[in-house]
């Protein structure tokens, strides 16, 4: 073995700084290999304690003894290789993950801005049509308007959700009046079952009934159910909205008339970027923010299938009481 350098030093260009030391310069080539095998820190950092045992075996095979400095020396050097390798590694990882978060953040931006497109152009051509007043706000055309300005209002409303969700940011609890809001609720769904043909009905709500929620969240959990519900309804069926208590909980349910699933869906259907009916408009995320924004409520989303009927989606939060007016 060659002589070992002075106490404290080695021949890594990270300690002293030299450029292109060989070690500094294979350290980082195995750092960068490992991490494009898949491999973690961890294991970058074993394989420096593996080399170790290796060069003393053998030390030890040829009865070679190793003295306290020169055993020094080759520790200095394997944690300046572990270093340079670590280093190297970090990088190369934290370059992959932010070109994967860009490709995602790209991808969900050129869906989103492709959508707006294509709702704009819609209600822009029915608008002129109807300026030239040759058709009224009452036929097909205007029919086409209120579709497409739905559309707009359902996508702003879910990609608003999915970055508060994204974002971590902390839900702004208050305590909601449940028939009010379902109120709020059905004003926007009424105009979207006008727009798809089917009926849309409303449950008697108990006016003592009181959650303790996001409203923004909750509102677009609700939408998100109903989005998908007219989405998949057959046409000349209809969907039911209801909201009621059990015990110390509100259940908030949705009901359509889709037929059902089929066998096994209901264990996928919340996940990501996964569609299951013949309708594959959008991406696949509301259901998955759908249930984000329910649990960020302290709440659960479940799904119950009634063969040959529909699907009876259902949040249920904990019960709270309004405040007593002063």
């Amino acid at each position: 073995m060659s002589e070992p350098l002075p106490d404290g030093k080695s021949s890594n260009a990270s300690t002293e700084g030299e450029a292109g030391s060989e070690m500094g310069v294979s350290a980082t080539q195995h750092g960068r290999e490992l991490m494009q095998r898949g491999f973690t820190v961890e294991q970058v950092v074993r394989d420096y304690g593996d080399l170790c045992q290796v060069i003393t075996g053998l030390a030890m095979e040829h009865s070679q003894q190793i003295d306290v400095e020169e055993f020094r020396t080759l520790n200095r050097c394997l944690d300046d290789g572990i270093a340079d390798a670590v280093t190297e590694f970090s990088y190369k990882r934290d370059l992959s993950r932010a070109d994967s978060q860009a490709e995602t953040l790209n991808e969900r931006l050129g869906f989103l801005a492709h959508e707006l497109r294509n709702f704009l152009q819609k209600a822009t051509l029915a608008i002129l049509v109807i300026k030239r007043g040759s058709v009224g706000m009452a036929g097909a055309t205007g029919a086409v308007l209120d579709s497409s300005l739905v559309g707009m209002s359902n996508l702003i409303d879910r990609s608003l959700a999915e970055v508060r969700m994204s974002a971590g940011m902390p839900a702004r609890y208050g305590i909601i009046s449940v028939a009010d809001f379902i109120y709020d609720v059905k004003i926007s769904a009424l105009l979207e079952a006008d727009v798809r043909r089917c009926s849309f009905t409303v449950s008697v709500i108990d006016p003592t009934l009181a959650v303790d929620a996001d409203r923004d969240m909750l509102f677009s959990a609700v939408g998100n159910l109903l989005q998908n519900a007219f989405k998949f309804t057959r046409h000349g069926t209809g969907i039911k909205l209801n909201a009621y208590a059990e015990a110390d909980r509100v259940l908030i349910s949705v009901e359509d008339s889709c037929g059902g699933l089929a066998p096994g869906v209901e264990e996928t259907m919340f996940l990501p970027y996964t569609q299951n009916g013949t309708d594959k408009s959008g991406v696949g995320l509301g259901l998955a923010i759908c249930r984000r924004c329910v649990e960020a409520n302290n709440g659960v989303l479940s799904v119950r299938s009634i063969p040959g009927s529909g699907c009876v989606f259902t949040i249920d939060l904990p019960r709270h009481a309004l405040p007593t007016p002063v």
